[in-house]
């Protein structure tokens, strides 16, 4: 089978890259220089050269809250654009099979928690970043929409929870959580600080995967595609407090300082859970503990020339 990675320089691409599944297919991976996703005539060209019998989107413009703020209209005009651009010309082309890689961020900000597929598009959007939540609902129901118009083509939508792991971004403007936090702690262990300041109460609840153990998915995905739901969660089926995370970290870093609270900073929706009923009865599960998780991560930072 012939797959097309989207994204394949993003944390996600390079762990499914890296995944021992990854030799069992014929993987094509441009990166942007090679396959521009803003240019619809050019992801035209590429899908009639090379005929994937199925493409994985996972490519995207992403960040923490404080980038999404800063750049609404990136984060909804890119990732829209892409998404529509890779959709259309897959239908175009009859590739019969799609699996799009969305976000949590779909989820209304009041909505009851653990988060059921059916309950996007229930309410307001998470005003922090509602204009990537506003492009990552567009691209899942035009797959949903293809996908009921012509029966030969079978397009369906991932939401994974929060994710963190080797090949993260580690900028503290753009990056996810557990990143953020890796390098904050880091940086305050080196420079001897006394305390690391946290966004919030500490209190918010977040659900984080290992982005290997999500790579795994992808590749039971593509195996069991048929048996798929159409849109479903993948999550790990509990969450933890932001402290909690600032505290395990602290941990696996030896770093013995105190924790300030910035209770002006946005900190997001309040609870964040995925649920995991579809998932369950899909067969898959995550593998990688927290500990361990954030371990191997921190190990990768160190690596990383750009820290």
């Amino acid at each position: 089978m012939k797959i097309l990675l989207t994204g394949s320089t993003g944390m996600v691409g390079r762990n499914i890259l890296e995944h021992h599944y990854a030799n069992s297919y014929t993987l094509l991976t441009p990166n942007s220089s090679e396959l521009d996703l803003l240019d619809l005539k050019a992801v035209n060209v590429f899908l009639k050269i090379h005929k994937p019998d199925l493409v994985v989107h996972a490519a995207g413009i992403v960040g923490g809250i404080e980038a999404n703020i800063s750049n609404p209209v990136k984060f909804l005009s890119g990732n829209l654009l892409m998404g529509l651009n890779i959709l259309n010309a897959s239908m175009n082309f009859g590739i019969e099979k799609f699996i799009n890689i969305a976000s949590s961020c779909m989820y209304p900000v009041n909505a009851k928690n653990p988060l059921s597929e059916e309950q996007i598009l229930d309410g307001k959007l998470e005003p922090t970043n509602e204009g990537y939540a506003i492009a990552k609902i567009a691209v899942a129901k035009l797959c949903d929409y293809i996908s009921r118009e012509n029966s030969s083509l079978d397009y369906k939508t991932v939401i994974p929870c929060n994710m963190y792991g080797k090949y993260d971004n580690f900028n503290p403007k753009s990056s996810h959580m557990i990143a953020a936090v890796i390098r904050k702690i880091h940086e305050a262990k080196s420079q001897k600080k006394l305390s690391v300041n946290i966004w919030g109460d500490g209190k918010a609840r977040r659900e984080f995967m290992y982005a290997g153990d999500f790579a795994d998915f992808i590749f039971y995905a593509i195996k069991n595609f048929g048996e798929m739901p159409n849109i479903l969660n993948v999550g790990i089926g509990h969450d933890n407090s932001v402290e909690d995370y600032y505290i395990s970290i602290s941990k696996a870093l030896n770093y013995e300082g105190n924790f300030n609270y910035e209770i002006s900073k946005p900190v997001g929706m309040h609870q964040k859970l995925l649920d995991s009923s579809r998932l369950v009865k899909f067969g898959w599960s995550h593998k990688t503990n927290l500990d361990n998780g954030i371990q191997s991560t921190y190990e990768h930072f160190f690596t990383k020339d750009d820290k």
